[in-house]
C-alpha cells in the first residue's frame, strides 16, 4: 500500500517494477510476437522520453538566449544611465564653479573691507572725540564771555 508520504518518483518507479515484473512472466507465457511489441513500446517509449530530453534542453537554450539578450538589453541601459549622469553632472558643475568664483570674490571683498571698517570706527571715534573736545572749547567760550561781559 502507498503512503501519502511517499514521493511523485517512487510511485511512478513502482509501475515500471510491475511492468518489468509482469513483462517476464508475459514473456514466458506469450508467443515471440508479443515480445517484438514490448520491444517496439519500449522504443517508442525511449524514443519519446528522449524527444521529451531534446524539447527540454531546446527551452533551455532559449531561456538562456532570451536571458542573454535581457542582460545585453540591461548592460546598455546601464552605460546609457551613466551617460545621462555624467550629462548632468556637466551641467551642474559649471553652476559649482560659478559659484565657488563668487564666493572667492565675497571672500576676497570681506578681506578688503575688514581693515577699512576697522579705519572707519577709527575715524569715528576720532570725529566724536574731536567734536566733544569742539563743544567743551565753546562751552568755554561762552562761559569766559558771560563772566567777561559782567556776569
Amino acid at each position: 500500500m502507498a503512503t501519502p508520504k511517499r514521493s511523485y518518483d517512487q510511485q511512478a518507479q513502482q509501475p515500471n517494477v510491475q511492468q518489468v515484473k509482469n513483462s517476464g512472466i508475459i514473456s514466458y507465457n506469450q508467443s515471440p510476437r508479443r515480445d517484438d511489441k514490448e520491444e517496439e513500446m519500449s522504443r517508442s517509449a525511449l524514443a519519446m522520453f528522449r524527444a521529451k530530453e531534446e524539447e527540454i534542453e531546446r527551452r533551455k537554450l532559449e531561456v538562456r538566449d532570451k536571458v542573454h539578450a535581457h542582460l545585453g538589453r540591461v548592460e546598455k541601459e546601464t552605460k546609457r544611465l551613466a551617460e545621462i549622469r555624467e550629462e548632468l553632472e556637466g551641467f551642474t558643475d559649471p553652476m559649482r564653479k560659478e559659484v565657488a568664483i563668487v564666493r572667492k570674490k565675497i571672500d576676497i571683498v570681506n578681506k578688503e573691507l575688514k581693515p577699512l571698517g576697522q579705519t572707519c570706527q577709527r575715524k569715528e571715534r576720532e570725529y566724536n572725540e574731536a567734536l566733544e573736545a569742539f563743544n567743551e572749547k565753546k562751552q568755554r567760550k561762552v562761559s569766559t564771555c558771560y563772566q567777561i561781559s559782567g556776569g
